[in-house]
């Protein structure tokens, strides 16, 4: 059954039952406390001043006093729960979030910018998380109406028949002016996520677009973007006013129903001077929880919004799917394809023995892409098979496909930390680090370094160039020793000799693994054992990278141009 907001909704608040019953009942004796303040100050009057008792008066100001000290306490520790309630809602969405996104089998980031589902988790959770402080506020206010409501039957029958009678109503005409609050504040929620995104995006690569003067292109495009995400939150905010606007105005006309029934009943003398303070006391009340209904209101038709955008992630079909467990006993590392057709790929066989280490050659972008997707089993092919050590991966688990298997992509990321951190962050072992550092050359970047190996990196490693940054991102995948490696063009920003060095590096450091080299280098290719080149998105042509380059017109194309 597909998750729905409704659910999000609910799971939000039943979830955390405890808190939100223990916040409305407290919360609910804060209500009730204020309505009784009209009702005690009208025994006073007609007790105490009207029979001039002082011992009543003093009497009537001590329960008075104890009314105030109740409803004081009870608001503090309702405040509390609820909003003890709404935190951990939120942060359980947030980490169920995060789960998601991070699931071994993919699909949640599919469409949606890194930014965009930032601010899922943050700014929606938080909404949703919300609601459990407006429904402790929304209970509390039904029993503020409630008690307001027989306090006044106790006065008057008509006044109380008239407050208990008319909220139903009232509550149903609330919940209809959210309706269009809601829908507005889904699309603000969209646009604004969409805008997170962009900015995300063109922050990442702003050295980029430095370097290709592509600024103002960048500026526009964010203020095209940022000014769509401005139109929908205006719209949401004149959705807001005309809902705040229209309950006001609801809620004033019934407040003054209720004062004028009041005063003519009092001209009437059907109430005494007490009564009709405590009445006029109980309308000028009623202000407050009709009022906290409306807030209410609104916070539920913006949390059903944020509501339905959580449940569209959690609900995002996985992008491969089957499989269960990592591949029976040691992994040899023999790679296999079989008639596979996937996106570039058409109809692509290709052997890979245990321990080879090949090169793949492709002008063609997508096929590399693909072959690269698939080999780490972030998606299955549309036919064919592609088989580990005779296994298909797609009866394989995706962890223990990655565990055995492991893709280090072209523009890896590295993170804040030293560099001897970002490189032994999946290390097999200690010593592996310092054989990564030197097969990748990467002991030449610790060098330069102010601290060594010991340098903290900014963000991203931006303070690394980016031949640097690829030979830390390098170390680190050699320093992983999986059975397989699979990597992509590893060596696109550094100079030749320093190529040289990495190619005789990688040969040196996986020896006995099976390694699989995407690239156009010549040096990376002619260190390798076989290289196969990939046309139309099958094989065209295999064999040394020195036979292909004196027999294959299309090869020395692809790698000498």
């Amino acid at each position: 059954m597909p998750t729905l907001g409704r659910d999000i909704l609910w799971r939000a608040i039943g979830g955390q039952w405890r808190h939100s019953v223990r916040g409305s009942v407290l919360a609910a004796g804060h209500q009730a406390g204020e309505a009784l303040v009209p009702v005690v100050i009208g025994l006073v009057i007609d007790e105490a001043v009207s029979r001039e008792d002082p011992g009543a008066l003093i009497r009537w100001i001590v329960v008075l006093g104890v009314v105030f000290a109740v409803l004081s306490v009870s608001w503090r520790f309702s405040a509390r729960a609820a909003e003890r309630a709404s935190q951990q809602a939120a942060h359980r969405l947030r980490t169920e979030l995060t789960e998601r996104v991070l699931a071994p089998r993919g699909g949640a980031e599919a469409g949606r910018l890194p930014g965009e589902l930032v601010n899922v988790a943050t700014e929606d959770a938080r909404r949703v998380g919300a609601v459990n402080v407006a429904f402790s506020a929304g209970i509390a206010a039904l029993a503020g109406l409630i008690v307001g409501g027989v306090a006044l039957l106790r006065v008057s029958v008509p006044l109380g028949l008239l407050v208990l009678l008319g909220t139903p109503p009232l509550l149903l005409l609330a919940h209809l002016l959210g309706k269009p609050l809601e829908r507005r504040s889904h699309v603000e929620q969209e646009r604004a996520a969409h805008a997170s995104g962009v900015a995300a995006d063109l922050v990442a690569g702003l050295r980029v677009l430095k370097g290709i003067g592509a600024e103002a292109a960048a500026v526009e495009r964010y203020r095209r973007t940022s000014r769509d995400s401005l139109t929908a939150t205006l719209r949401a905010a004149r959705a807001q006013s005309w809902h705040d606007g229209g309950m006001l105005m609801v809620t004033g006309v019934f407040l003054a129903l209720v004062a004028l029934v009041g005063g003519r009943l009092a001209v009437g003398g059907d109430i005494s001077v007490g009564e009709l303070v405590a009445a006029v006391g109980l309308a000028q009340y009623l202000v407050n929880p009709l009022s906290v209904l409306s807030w209410a209101n609104g916070e539920f038709a913006q949390g059903r919004a944020s509501a339905a955008r959580i449940a569209a992630v959690l609900a995002t079909p996985p992008a491969v799917t089957g499989g269960a467990g990592g591949p029976p006993g040691p992994v040899q590392g023999r790679i296999r394809l079989r008639e596979v057709s996937h996106d570039g790929l058409r109809g692509l066989d290709l052997d890979v023995a245990p321990g080879e280490l090949l090169g793949v050659v492709t002008a063609d972008p997508a096929a590399a892409d693909s072959l690269l997707r698939l080999l780490g089993r972030s998606a299955d092919p549309a036919s064919g098979t592609v088989e580990l050590d005779g296994t298909a991966l797609t009866a394989l688990d995706p962890d223990g496909v990655r565990r055995a298997v492991v893709v280090a992509e072209h523009d890896a990321d590295l993170f804040e930390g030293s560099l001897h951190d970002n490189v032994a962050a999946a290390a097999a072992s200690p010593a592996s680090v310092e054989t990564a550092m030197a097969g990748a050359a990467a002991d030449e970047v610790a060098h330069a370094l102010p601290r060594g190996a010991a340098t903290v990196l900014t963000e991203q490693g931006r303070s690394l160039s980016g031949g640097q940054r690829q030979r830390v991102a390098l170390a680190r995948a050699l320093a992983a020793a999986p059975p397989v490696l699979v990597l992509c063009d590893p060596t696109t920003a550094v100079d030749a000799a320093t190529e040289a060095r990495i190619a005789s590096g990688i040969r040196r450091t996986r020896a006995g693994r099976t390694t699989i080299v995407v690239a156009t280098s010549p040096a990376l290719l002619a260190a390798t054992d076989r290289v196969v080149f990939m046309e139309g998105g099958t094989v065209a042509a295999e064999g040394t990278h020195a036979d292909l380059v004196r027999d294959s017109p299309a090869y020395r194309a692809a790698v000498l141009t």
